[in-house]
C-alpha cells in the first residue's frame, strides 16, 4: 500500500489567517480561492447580462446609453469567458487532480499560486477599465480591429482591458501547466495513465489546449496593442484577417477548455449516482484527446462569412468533431442505463447537462456548415448556441462540481431542498431565456444592437427571454443563500459533519478526510491501492486484494 509523504518543509497555515491563505502554495486553498473568485465573477457578470436583457425586453427602451451597452456585452462576453468559465474550470482541476491520482501536492506549487493572483490581478484591471474617462472596451470579447483601435475605440479602458486579458491568460497558461505536470509526473504506485479518472483526463486534455492554443490569443493581443499605439498597423485587409487567425486559434480551443472540464465532473457524478465505473472508460480517453487535437484545426469556422479562409475544409473539420462528441456522449448515456440512480442535487445537474448541450452540439453543426452560417452569422442564433454550450452545458457541469464536491472541500453538505429549488429554477430560467433567441436569430434579429423597431416583431420573444434572465437570478440567489447558510451553520457548530466519502464514490480523493489533510493523505487516511480508474468501487465490489480492502475499510472507519 502507499501512503502519500508530506513535501519537505510544508506547514499547515491556521485556517483563519487570511494572509496565509492568500500566500499558501496548498494546492487545495489555491483551488477553492480560485474557485471563489470565478463564483464571485460570475455574478458579477450576471447583473450585466440582467442590464442588457432589461434594455431588451421591449422596443426602444433606454435603460442604459448605447455607448454603456456595448461596454456591458464586451466586459459580460469577456468575463464569463476569461475570468469565470475558464478559471472555474482550471481551479477545480488545481483542487482535484493530485486528490484523484494519490499525489501529495501539485507540481511547482509558486508557479501555480503565481496563476492565481495574475488572474486576479488580471481580473481587477478588468473592472477597473470601467472607471476609465470613455469606459471600458465596447468592441466585443473577440475585439476586431479596426473597431477596437484608437481611432474607432478612444481612451485608456480599452488599454487597460487588454492588459487584464494578457495577465489572466498568462495565470491560466501557469496553472494549465502544473495541473498537467501533475498529472504526468506524480501519480502514485498503480495509478497508471489508463488508470486515471475520467474527470483527471478531461483535465489532461483541456490543458493540452491551454499551452498549445492560450498564448495565440497573447499573440493577438499584443498585435491589437500595436494597433492601438499605431493605428495604421490595421490600414491593410492582412492584419485585420491575420488578427482573427491568431484570436480564434485561442478562440476555439478555449470553448472546449470550458466544456471538458464540466463533462468530466458530469461523467464522475453520473458514474457514482448510478453505482458503478465509468461507460466506455478507454473509448473516452480516446475521444477527448481526439477532441482536444481536431479542436485546434478548425478555428477559423469562425470566418466563414470573411470569405478568406477555406471554407470547405474548415467545414469539414469542424462537423468530424461529432465523432469524438458522439463517443463521449454515448458513454455518458451508457453509465446511466443499468444503474442504480439515486437523484442527489449533483445528479440532477448532470441529467440536465445531457439534453441540453446536445442542443448546443447540434446547433454548432449549423454553424459550421457555411450555407447556414452566412445566415445565421453575427445573429441571436449563434448567441443562442453559444449559451447553450457555455451555460446550459458547462454551467450546469459546474453546478454539479459544486454540489458534489463542496462536502469534500468543506466538510459540509450543501442543502439539498434548497440545491433542487436552485435546479429547477436554473432548468426553467435557461430554457425560457435562450430557446427563444434562436427564433430571433432566424428572424433576423443581429447581436450586439441596443434597441430595436416595434414593427420588427422582435418584441414578444425578446420578453421572453427576459423574463427567464429573472428566473435565472432568482436561482442564483437561491444558490447564494444555500453556500452561505451552510458555512454559516458550519462556523457555528450547527452542522453534521460529512464523513469522507458521503456519495459511496469511486475515486482517490474519497478516501482521504473531509476537508482533506494539508499532504492529502496520512497515515490515518493513507492513500487505497490502485486496481482501475474507479479504485474506491473496485474495492467495495471485492475485486481488490483482501488486505486492500480492509485498508479501505479501516481507514474510513
Amino acid at each position: 500500500m502507499t501512503t502519500a509523504q508530506a513535501p519537505s518543509g510544508s506547514k499547515e497555515v491556521p485556517a483563519g489567517n487570511w494572509l496565509g491563505w492568500a500566500t499558501s502554495t496548498d494546492h487545495k486553498r489555491i483551488g477553492l480561492l480560485t474557485v471563489a473568485t470565478s463564483l464571485v465573477l460570475l455574478l458579477v457578470m450576471g447583473v450585466l447580462a440582467l442590464i442588457m436583457r432589461g434594455q431588451l425586453a421591449q422596443p426602444e427602451l433606454e435603460l442604459v446609453l448605447p455607448h454603456t451597452y456595448n461596454q456591458l456585452f464586451t466586459l459580460h462576453g469577456s468575463g464569463m469567458i476569461y475570468l469565470v468559465i475558464t478559471p472555474f474550470a482550471l481551479g477545480i482541476g488545481v483542487y482535484l487532480v493530485p486528490l484523484q491520482i494519490g499525489a501529495p501536492a501539485i507540481a511547482a506549487p509558486r508557479t501555480t499560486l503565481l496563476g492565481y493572483w495574475l488572474y486576479v490581478c488580471g481580473a481587477v484591471v478588468v473592472l477597473v477599465s470601467l472607471a476609465a474617462a470613455n469606459g471600458s472596451a465596447s468592441s466585443g470579447w473577440f475585439s476586431y480591429p479596426p473597431l477596437a483601435d484608437s481611432d474607432f475605440s478612444p481612451g485608456v479602458g480599452p488599454d487597460l482591458w487588454i492588459v487584464g486579458v494578457v495577465l489572466s491568460t498568462t495565470g491560466m497558461i501557469l496553472m494549465g501547466w502544473t495541473v498537467l505536470w501533475t498529472a504526468l509526473r506524480k501519480r502514485t504506485q498503480g495509478m497508471t495513465m489508463l488508470r486515471m479518472p475520467i474527470f483527471t483526463w478531461s483535465m489532461v486534455a483541456s490543458c493540452l489546449m491551454v499551452i498549445g492554443s492560450f498564448p495565440s490569443l497573447l499573440a493577438a493581443m499584443a498585435l491589437l496593442a500595436a494597433g492601438r499605439a499605431d493605428p495604421s498597423v490595421f490600414h491593410a485587409n492582412a492584419w485585420n484577417i491575420g488578427y482573427q487567425h491568431l484570436f480564434w486559434f485561442y478562440g476555439h480551443p478555449v470553448v472546449y477548455v470550458m466544456f471538458f472540464p464540466y463533462l468530466g465532473a458530469v461523467a464522475e457524478v453520473l458514474a457514482v449516482f448510478s453505482g458503478r465505473a465509468f461507460f466506455g472508460y478507454k473509448g473516452t480517453v480516446l475521444s477527448l484527446l481526439v477532441f482536444a487535437a481536431l479542436s485546434m484545426s478548425v478555428w477559423a469556422h469562425h470566418m466563414f462569412a470573411t470569405g478568406q479562409v477555406a471554407n470547405d475544409y474548415y467545414s469539414l473539420t469542424s462537423i468530424s468533431l461529432l465523432v469524438p462528441a458522439g463517443v463521449e456522449y454515448f458513454a455518458m448515456i451508457g453509465t446511466v442505463l443499468g444503474g442504480r440512480l439515486v437523484f442527489r442535487t449533483p445528479m440532477l445537474f448532470a441529467l440536465a447537462f445531457l439534453p441540453q448541450f446536445l442542443i448546443g452540439g447540434l446547433t454548432g453543426i449549423m454553424v459550421g456548415t457555411p450555407v447556414l452560417d452566412y445566415h445565421l452569422t453575427d445573429s441571436y442564433f449563434v448567441v443562442a448556441h453559444l449559451h447553450y454550450v457555455l451555460f446550459a452545458g458547462s454551467a450546469f457541469g459546474l453546478f454539479a462540481a459544486v454540489y458534489f464536491w463542496f462536502p469534500k472541500a468543506t466538510g459540509v453538505e450543501l442543502g439539498e431542498r434548497l440545491g433542487r429549488l436552485h435546479f429547477v429554477l436554473l432548468v426553467i430560467g435557461t430554457n425560457l431565456t435562450f430557446l427563444p433567441m434562436f427564433a430571433l436569430g432566424h428572424e433576423g434579429m443581429p447581436r450586439r444592437v441596443v434597441s430595436y423597431a416595434p414593427f420588427d416583431g422582435f418584441g414578444l420573444l425578446n420578453l421572453l427571454a427576459s423574463c427567464g434572465a429573472a428566473v435565472l437570478a432568482a436561482g442564483m440567489v437561491v444558490f447564494v443563500v444555500n453556500v452561505l447558510w451552510t458555512l454559516r451553520k458550519r462556523s457555528l457548530g450547527r452542522h453534521v459533519p460529512a464523513p469522507p466519502d458521503p456519495w459511496g464514490a469511486n475515486t482517490l480523493e474519497w478516501a482521504t478526510s473531509s476537508p482533506p489533510p494539508a499532504t492529502n493523505f496520512t497515515p490515518e487516511y493513507p492513500v487505497p491501492p490502485v486496481h482501475g480508474h474507479a479504485p474506491l468501487l473496485t474495492l467495495r465490489e471485492g475485486r481488490g486484494e483482501p488486505d486492500d480492502r480492509a485498508a479501505l475499510s479501516g481507514s474510513r472507519g
